[in-house]
């Protein structure tokens, strides 16, 4: 079977590569269809052919913010032609990872040729009268609707109106990858110092995932430290400000960091913790999955699965910061209930969450697709 997997603007490129590499060992022949990398170098691609078809102009240089949007408007329609006229002739099904301009792909994808739209992130898509008629406008005119969670499947259907025969719930992966690089770089010198329990809140900062509430949790947290690390897009200064009135020691790691840096933090924390208010999937969640961390997760959407059907992570109510704090205390005294989480994580990498088990999920849609 010919699979191509199209992915315009590459904003999952870790995603794509590794469930085309599931899709090539579970027999299908594959080709990603997306484009350059602009924030580091692309993953190896193992067995598949990737092709940069969109936004050549927008993804070549050092373009500015909106030098490149503006390049990549222009050159959207065109590229999204080129793909539609050749996609019948390469392809048996054409999955798209992500629409860059949903309103209009809908009525841009491949003709003559069974599509499959996985939706990231639902119960974040779709906010505004526009966005959520686009968004209805992709689930009624793809062949097939993927969901990495029940509960997303579970929105798909009710609020964005798709056929339940068309929707299928198939994981998103743990990022495995990032435990095997071999360019894995230690701890900067002043974090590898540091003898105490680590909290590690890992991401780009923005509102919904609650780092508010986890710094206002930490108040009263003894011998331990929370290591906030990733871009922010958001004001840290408030967070900052929390912090000191708190007394708990909190860093704050405010940049971007690259798959070789990523490691150290993940194999330095004692608990991975995701306090989001609101929430379908997380990459964040997945390479914490990936290294076997005990994580504490609020108690919303997929999160909520981990921690049921698995027993992964210990769940806490959104928005919760006592909540928060007992758990945060109770596991950070109890080694034995880490282990046991930590065995949890692991054991759901290796299964459910490994990229054969939904490389293999995903054909079998496929081929029913076909039939």
């Amino acid at each position: 079977m010919r699979v191509q997997l199209v992915d315009p603007p590459a904003y999952t490129p870790p995603y794509d590569y590794a469930l085309a590499a599931a899709l090539v060992r579970a027999g299908a022949v594959v080709e990603l269809s997306t484009s350059r990398c602009v924030y580091g170098p692309a993953p190896a691609a193992e067995g598949f052919a990737v092709r940069a078809d969109f936004y050549p102009r927008a993804t070549a240089g050092r373009h500015g913010v909106k030098t490149r949007r503006a390049l990549r408007l222009a050159e959207h329609v065109p590229g999204m032609l080129r793909h539609r006229r050749r996609a019948p002739r390469q392809a048996d099904v054409v999955h798209y990872q992500w629409l860059t301009l949903e309103a209009l792909d809908a009525f841009l994808m491949a003709r003559n040729v069974p599509r499959v739209f996985t939706s990231h992130n639902v119960l974040r898509r779709g906010e505004g009268r526009v966005r959520e008629r686009a968004a209805r406008l992709v689930a009624a005119r793809a062949d097939a609707l993927v969901a990495h969670t029940a509960a997303g499947a579970g929105e798909l259907v009710s609020r964005f109106g798709a056929d339940p025969d068309c929707v299928h719930t198939i994981r998103h992966g743990a990022f495995d990858y990032l435990t095997r690089q071999p360019d894995e770089r230690p701890l900067p010198a002043e974090l590898a110092a540091v003898e105490a329990s680590v909290v590690l809140c890992f991401g780009v900062l923005r509102p919904y995932k609650g780092v508010d509430v986890l710094v206002e949790a930490f108040e009263g947290l003894e011998d331990t430290e929370l290591w906030v690390v990733g871009r922010p897009w958001i004001d840290v200064d408030p967070l900052k400000r929390a912090a000191r009135r708190t007394g708990a020691t909190v860093r704050f790691v405010e940049r971007f960091v690259p798959d070789a840096e990523l490691p150290a933090f993940f194999r330095r924390a004692d608990l991975v913790v995701l306090p989001y208010r609101r929430i379908d999937q997380s990459g964040v969640l997945y390479t914490a999955l990936a290294f076997g961390k005990p994580l504490v997760l609020s108690d919303v959407g997929g999160f909520s699965e981990i921690g049921r059907d698995h027993g992964a992570a210990r769940l806490v109510p959104p928005g919760n910061a006592p909540a928060l704090r007992e758990a945060l205390g109770e596991l950070l005294t109890d080694h034995e209930a880490r282990g046991r989480l930590a065995e949890r994580a692991a054991a759901a990498a290796a299964g459910p969450y490994s990229w054969d088990a939904i490389g293999r999920r995903t054909l079998a849609m496929y081929e029913n697709l076909l039939r």
